[in-house]
């Protein structure tokens, strides 16, 4: 065997290197990767690289890069034009990746560039198909259950990417054995797994009969098995139970009933699928569930209808439930709050009713039926039971009223409606036991004749048989009329009254009222004059019933009348404000009308009309604005001797109109005498008062009459102020340089005012101070390098209002050493207010020289009161010798 020298097999190594990666290039240009993409400078990169791609696979290519360190796992290479490559696939786990460090090097090995760091990431492809975790499932679900409720629940996991589609799992029901409907009887949840009944299944599914096991019998117990056979099995032999071949046919049916593996009653086929289970390309994988279909005793009976008053031996069977729990406890509860319950449950389930009901006094029961163990936890659902009371025709029937009273007019025509007789019965509604008959016995009095009204047998309407009835004659009719239930009758009184027809028309008592004078000044609500018109038709009727109606002569509905029901009269009143320059005199024609119509050929004639004439005296009205209400808004600023508004007034009789202004505290408004103008005549400011009312009075000249209005005065705030610091000086402590906190104000408005803008104005940025802000209105002024000596800084602060207004304004702060307390510390100095000896002693000279001439004085006065006092008591004994 011939051997190459070691360097032709590198040789021919490194070309095949290089042939398979310029395939790798071709196959991912194929697939839509361009090389140019696959390029760039060499820096710190994070690139993505599938998992099990064929290899070589080219991943990205550097300049000058010839060697690298890091985690390879001897899967990834570079060639030496700067490909990275794998030489093996790469597998995804959760947080796999690869780091490298790359450097450049030259032809010498020198380093050009680097190292960098490159990190592989592997990205998960779809390579797992789903796996249940278990090869089959077994479930059972009991008969009558409610469809959707899930009993079993199937899960399987993927070993792909969570945080893709590619583990993102949709269950589905591939098949149902058997399936004698060509119906799914079972759904599954898409998302969860989780299997339920479909509402076909659930009316469908029945399971395999079984044997039915009693308080205290334990289920496929071969005791119990052996009773029950002999309880239900004849002709009895000889021959043992254990060889017995249909003993043994049922004892292995019981034992399997429970088992769903071993006898399931359905098998489904369950998929899942990958990728959502939408893709084509989607992995799946089937498992098997076995459901078993066990008997439910606990079934609710068919609603249960008892006819009332029944005759029977009670406690009397009604119905029998059953738990699927052969040891339950029973117990009977009511759905109402209903004080007596004729119902009662034993120990077997067995329900009975323990009295006759009575349907009148309740129809229906809805029992509620528990099944507990003996510590009271509830082993099946509650169970409702409605209980229907049958009727039986044993309520007679009622008459709503104890006397029934209807109307009718005497004209009223044969046939027409009077009204409908009502009477009850507690029977059942919609049955024959509440079917009512109604008859005519009796008509009080026969005149003119016997049968003036029917009665509609079925309905109990009652209508006019026959006319001409006359009230002045008969005012009323006394009917009788008896009511059956076809077992039961009663008979109820009706009184019909006759009401007397329109036929009298209203009339007055003057057909005319005169005339009356009232002031034009007269209030709204002013009584003028009283009329009255009379009606000869049956008083207490629509038909003698009196309204009174302005026909002619008040078009604008200035007066009224109010009718006073006691007596019939008619109050003439001022509904509106009167005008004597508008109009001076009102000739009102007023008709008395029936609110009943008149009979056919009866008409209102010129005796239910009248007439009456108002004239308005002539009264000095005062002056009349035209605006009720005066609000203006105007800015601050206005220029002095502009035109607020102008002041529109009348005088009703046509006299001349002045104005004057009062209520002007602030000086800043005046009023043109003849036009009513409102005028500023001084500047105004809103920091000052905000709001002002003035009043423009109205006046007649020549006359004392006037009229004032309010106006009220809105200021609109300008950007006429700038804040303000409240303080332009402060100090710090230099061992503890706390910042200053600066405030300032803005007496403008919103949004002239806050938030405030503080900056250090400065013509090159501070390295010993700087601002930073604390709220709308504040900042703090920040010492950033601590002075070497004590020291005092004027710094300029400029501060904005919210609309860019503002000026810099000086802020004096001393760094210092400080006191204790926190104050500056200042060493003591030579003042040049401080004396010298000579001035001292002669100031202290001057000062006892002072105090000498003040004891002198105090001395002498002291002398001269005693001379006074010895003259005084000499006086004395004088007067008292004589």
């Amino acid at each position: 065997m011939y051997h190459f020298p070691s360097l032709f097999q590198d040789f021919f190594l490194m070309m095949a290197k290089a042939h398979l990666l310029l395939l790798a290039l071709l196959i991912c240009s194929a697939h839509g990767a361009g090389l140019e993409d696959k390029k760039g400078p060499l820096d710190h990169k994070v690139l993505d690289v599938p998992e099990a791609t064929p290899v070589p696979f080219a991943i990205f290519q550097v300049s000058h890069v010839n060697e690298f360190t890091g985690g390879t796992e001897g899967k990834i290479s570079i060639s030496s034009d700067g490909w990275l490559y794998l030489e093996e696939p790469l597998q995804w786990s959760p947080e796999k990746r690869h780091d490298l460090n790359i450097e450049a090097l030259s032809a010498d090995d020198n380093v050009l560039d680097g190292p960098y760091s490159v990190v592989l990431q592997v990205i998960d492809v779809n390579n797992n198909p789903p796996v249940f975790t278990q090869s089959q499932y077994s479930g059972s679900i009991r008969e009558h259950s409610p469809a959707g409720m899930p009993f079993v629940q199937v899960l399987a996991t993927d070993d792909d990417d969570a945080n893709t589609p590619n583990a993102q799992l949709s269950y589905s029901i591939e098949n149902q054995i058997p399936n004698p409907s060509g119906q799914f009887f079972f759904t599954i949840n898409p998302n969860n797994g989780e299997i339920s009944t479909t509402e076909e299944g659930a009316a469908f599914l029945r399971a395999k009969t079984g044997v039915i096991y009693s308080r205290g019998e334990t289920r496929g117990s071969v005791d119990v098995l052996k009773k029950k056979f002999d309880e239900f099995c004849s002709p009895k032999t000889e021959v043992p139970l254990e060889n017995n071949p249909f003993f043994t046919c049922v004892q292995h049916a019981e034992s399997k009933r429970f088992n769903a593996i071993q006898d399931p009653d359905y098998t489904l086929i369950v998929r899942a699928v990958d990728l959502g289970g939408g893709a084509p390309s989607a992995l799946s994988s089937t498992t098997r569930v076995n459901v078993a279909i066990t008997q439910n005793l606990w079934v609710r009976p068919k609603p249960i209808t008892i006819k009332e008053n029944l005759l029977n031996e009670y406690p009397m069977l009604i119905a029998s439930v059953r738990s699927n729990d052969p040891n339950a406890l029973y117990r009977l509860v009511q759905n109402e709050n209903e004080i007596h319950f004729p119902f009662t449950i034993n120990e077997d389930g067995a329900i009975f009713v323990t009295e006759p009901l009575d349907r009148e006094q309740k129809d229906r029961y809805i029992l509620v039926v528990l099944a507990e163990d003996d510590q009271g936890v509830e082993l099946e659902t509650p169970m409702e039971i409605q209980v229907k009371v049958g009727d039986e025709n044993d309520s007679p029937p009622v008459c709503a009223e104890a006397e029934s009273i209807f109307e009718v007019q005497e004209n009223e025509i044969v046939g027409s409606h009077i009204g409908d007789l009502l009477v009850l019965d507690a029977d059942e509604e919609n049955t024959l036991n509440s079917l009512l008959s109604y008859r005519l016995l009796s008509q009080n009095p026969a005149n003119p004749s016997e049968g003036m009204f029917s009665i509609d047998e079925a309905q109990g309407k009652i209508q006019v048989a026959k006319h001409n009835f006359r009230r002045k004659d008969v005012p009323e009719y006394q009917l009788t009329i008896g009511v059956t239930d076809g077992v039961h009758s009663t008979e109820c009184n009706v009184v019909i009254k006759i009401i007397d027809i329109n036929n009298e028309i209203p009339i007055f008592e003057k057909n005319d009222y005169g005339t009356y004078s009232v002031p034009e000044v007269a209030d709204v609500g002013t009584t003028l004059l009283t009329i009255k018109a009379t009606d000869a038709d049956d008083p207490g009727t629509g038909s003698s019933r009196v309204e009174y109606h302005i026909s002619k002569g008040d078009p604008d509905k200035l007066f009224a009348i109010e009718v006073d029901d006691t007596t019939g009269e008619g109050r003439v009143y001022i509904a509106q404000p009167l005008d004597y320059e508008v109009q001076s005199i009102y000739q009102l024609q007023i008709d008395a009308r029936n609110p009943e119509p008149l009979i056919e050929g009866v008409e209102y004639n010129e005796h239910s009309t009248t007439v009456v004439v108002i004239e308005l005296v002539d009264v000095d009205e005062p002056p009349v604005f035209t605006v009720d209400i005066l609000n203006i808004n105007v800015p601050e600023n206005l220029t002095v001797g502009t035109t607020l508004l102008t002041a529109d007034a009348k005088d009703p009789d046509g006299q001349k109109i002045m104005f004057k202004l009062e209520g002007d505290e602030q000086g800043w408004f005046e009023v043109d005498p003849d036009s009513g103008e409102l005028k500023t005549k001084a500047e105004m400011d809103r920091e000052v008062v905000d709001q002002l009312k003035v009043r423009i009075i109205a006046y007649e000249t020549g006359r004392n009459r006037e009229t004032e209005k309010e106006v009220s005065i809105q200021l609109l705030d300008v950007n006429d102020n700038f804040p303000k610091l409240q303080k332009t000086q402060g100090f710090m402590c230099v061992k503890n340089p706390t910042p200053l906190v600066l405030t300032a104000v803005d007496a403008d408005a919103p949004p002239y005012g806050e938030p405030f803008t503080f900056a250090l104005q400065m013509a090159r940025k501070s390295p010993n101070w700087e601002i930073t802000k604390v709220d709308g209105t504040s900042a703090k002024l920040v010492l950033k390098k601590k002075p070497a000596v004590d020291q005092t800084w004027s710094i300029p602060v400029n501060i904005k209002d919210n609309a860019g207004m503002g000026v810099t304004q000086k802020f004096e702060v001393r760094v210092c050493n400080c006191t204790e307390l926190g104050y500056c510390y200042m060493e003591p100095k030579p003042h040049a207010w401080k004396l010298g000896v000579s001035t001292t002693i002669a100031i202290l000279g001057g000062v006892l020289g002072f105090i000498i001439l003040l004891l002198i004085i105090v001395i002498c006065r002291i002398k001269k009161r005693d001379k006074k006092e010895e003259k005084v008591m000499a006086d004395g004994e004088t007067n008292a010798m004589l």
